[in-house]
């Protein structure tokens, strides 16, 4: 039979109250009683009630997580840095998954309530007004991931999504490349649509190549299937191009794929390059060049942030941006003696 505080409080000679300040507040029991009440607690592997702890402290030591697909292997490094933020600062992840669908969001955050969880991470989509209404009504603090909001002040943790696709285009031009394509999100999308496909097109201009978004550029789900429709679509209509920029790796899998079932080699003939640089990047044939987001990194600091607001303390900046990269491996080659 499990121990309770009783059989401490009995086997220690003392009061209940002073074994559960023992617990709570150590420092202001005597030493003494305080030796006498952990010896108990060793003897009989006494373990304290979590959420007992947590009515006393007002906090349950939970932290809730919305991801919009946990199937997505991105998500996987950043939750392993929410997962060590988490261990580091003494709290539990709740990951939920919201199937990018704003019901079942607010069902999500509804049970998080009920479950009185002490804060938030929303990871990668938009916030809108119904959720943020809902974190005023829940009151529970939130921290974005690999998001943010413009029109909400709520504190964030990213990367600059148009600078790093700016970056991606860059390095093909400097690598020789004058026809490009890109295959995207959606472009309403204002995470990881809009933003990179505005860094892509101005990357385009200030080198003075040719190409805009109806030409260049193939919109589509994330998805492998959805990303290998869109990189049919590019081709037929972009057949001269000798580099495409994919929005992510799952997207860059994808346009190899097609370009591997039609004959074209990879870098040969079309170079291709990813951003993200998941576990994936480093698997596949050719591995694929990417932008590189610090994903282990998004999740830690994004906990971490969340964890100062549950202690009352204002983050030192509201929206922190965190540098990217861009690791070569082998799926862009040069072309031609570029020139820039």
């Amino acid at each position: 039979m499990k121990s309770t505080i009783k059989d401490v409080a009995r086997l220690a000679n003392v009061s209940i109250s002073t074994v559960s300040r023992v617990l709570n507040n150590p420092e202001i029991v005597v030493p003494e009683k305080r030796e006498k009440v952990l010896e108990a607690i060793q003897r009989l592997h006494y373990s304290p009630n979590a959420l007992a702890r947590g009515l006393i402290h007002k906090r349950t030591q939970t932290l809730g997580v919305l991801i919009p697909d946990i199937s997505n292997l991105f998500y996987s490094a950043v939750l392993r840095g929410m997962e060590d933020a988490a261990h580091r600062s003494g709290n539990n992840l709740i990951i939920c998954n919201t199937d990018n669908n704003r019901e079942r969001r607010s069902s999500i955050l509804s049970v998080l309530n009920e479950k009185q969880i002490d804060g938030v991470v929303w990871t990668s989509e938009p916030v809108d007004s119904g959720s943020y209404e809902l974190f005023g009504k829940f009151g529970f603090p939130v921290v974005l991931a690999a998001t943010h909001s413009l029109e909400f002040e709520l504190p964030s943790v990213k990367i600059d999504e148009e600078q790093a696709a700016y970056d991606a285009a860059e390095y093909l031009i400097r690598r020789g490349h004058t026809r490009i394509g890109m295959i995207s999100g959606p472009a309403a999308d204002p995470i990881s649509g809009h933003p990179r496909i505005r860094g892509f097109l101005r990357a385009l201009d200030d080198y003075g190549i040719e190409g805009d978004a109806q030409s260049n550029i193939e919109y589509g789900k994330y998805h492998f299937e959805n990303s290998y429709t869109a990189m049919s679509k590019l081709y037929a209509k972009l057949p001269d191009m000798t580099a495409v920029f994919a929005s992510s790796d799952e997207r860059a899998l994808a346009a190899i794929s097609f370009l591997h079932d039609n004959r074209i080699k990879v870098p040969d003939d079309i170079s291709v390059i990813s951003f993200d640089n998941t576990r994936m990047a480093g698997m596949s044939t050719p591995r694929l060049t990417a932008v590189a987001q610090p994903l282990y990194d998004i999740g830690y600091l994004a906990v971490a942030k969340l964890i100062g607001l549950i202690n009352g303390e204002p983050p030192q900046q509201l929206r922190t941006y965190v540098a990217h990269s861009i690791v070569e491996r082998d799926s862009v080659s040069d072309r031609g003696a570029g020139g820039f």
